[in-house]
């Protein structure tokens, strides 16, 4: 059964707790020369521990812990993989010498600025969700990234992007940007997740010829439009939105979900636009006029149209 994901969630707004008690010391002291991999997840740990004897680490994770600077990284040339998720920094450092980063995770901390990555331009993934970032900056350098994850922030702006060519995946959910734009430059770009934001008009993604998942729900757009070019489209989300007329859809033959509930459509005349689109597996129509005006004859009517149906809503029909 298909699940709208939503990349920066309501879940993204909950402040966490960190954990109270004394560092797990036991967990530094088995950290051996020969390791290529420490896992120090949940160890409480109120500072980075020294790996200065540890000679080709690959990954270090030191997710769910209470560290507030970037530190003790110096020679750490190997590290491939760095994931500070959950802590308490407040900046961006220390991270001089792992030119070969390939992921980076500073999700849920409390910074409030991209700085010190310019040099990191083997990132191939780049994790920033919940933090206090309020503009997209010093990522122009980055040009071999792949995956770019900014949601829950500050950001108004889409910006700071357009050397970014080999990025397939950019996700910016739950921040406050108004358009969208320069988008113009990302060729490969195959998913867009900006759900929850001020978006008022479906546009820009002309040159996004390769997108094939759009997620947009939770804005404030009024039309479905400018998607010519978006042909190979396989899941479009646009729920919770102002939407009041299914149109300018027909074209998308790949498209295999359609996420249209919590909007205006009430013509039922919009379901036959759906018909010729073989692919169409999922669709979600609820909470719109067609279904809240007939609750009755809401489900019968759709799947007698849109036989090629798979999902209704969250219940899975019968072929």
């Amino acid at each position: 059964m298909s699940e709208s994901p939503n990349d920066s969630g309501n879940e993204l707004e909950e402040e966490i707790e960190h954990s109270d008690g004394e560092p797990d010391l036991n967990k530094v002291a088995h950290i051996k020369e020969d390791d290529t991999d420490i896992d120090l997840t949940h160890a409480r740990l109120d500072e980075m521990p020294s790996i200065s004897h540890v000679k080709s680490l690959e990954t270090l994770c030191l997710r769910q812990n209470r560290i507030k600077k970037i530190e003790n990284l110096e020679g750490q040339s190997s590290l491939e993989d760095l994931s500070l998720y959950d802590n308490l920094l407040t900046t961006i450092e220390g991270l001089d010498d792992v030119t070969n980063l390939t992921i980076l995770d500073i999700s849920y901390n409390k910074t409030k600025k991209v700085q010190n990555i310019d040099h990191l331009t083997k990132l191939k993934k780049l994790f920033l969700i919940k933090n206090r970032i309020s503009k997209m900056e010093n990522l122009s350098t980055l040009v071999n990234i792949t995956m770019l994850e900014l949601g829950s922030n500050r950001i108004r702006r889409i910006e700071g992007i357009e050397t970014l060519v080999n990025l397939e995946e950019l996700f910016l959910g739950q921040n406050k940007i108004t358009k969208l734009e320069n988008l113009d430059m990302l060729i490969n770009l195959k998913l867009l997740s900006i759900q929850s934001n001020r978006i008022v008009k479906l546009e820009g993604l002309e040159k996004l010829e390769k997108l094939e998942d759009l997620y947009l729900s939770h804005n404030g757009i009024e039309k479905i439009e400018n998607l010519e070019n978006n042909t190979k489209l396989s899941t479009f989300d646009i729920g919770s939105n102002r939407i009041t007329s299914i149109e300018n859809i027909e074209h998308l033959k790949e498209l295999t979900e359609f996420w249209c509930n919590d909007n205006k459509v009430s013509n039922w005349g919009d379901i036959d636009k759906l018909k010729g689109l073989d692919k169409l597996e999922t669709v979600y129509l609820e909470r719109n006029p067609l279904e809240l005006d007939d609750r009755a004859g809401y489900r019968r009517k759709i799947l007698l149209t849109l036989t090629q149906l798979t999902q209704l809503d969250a219940t899975m029909t019968r072929r």
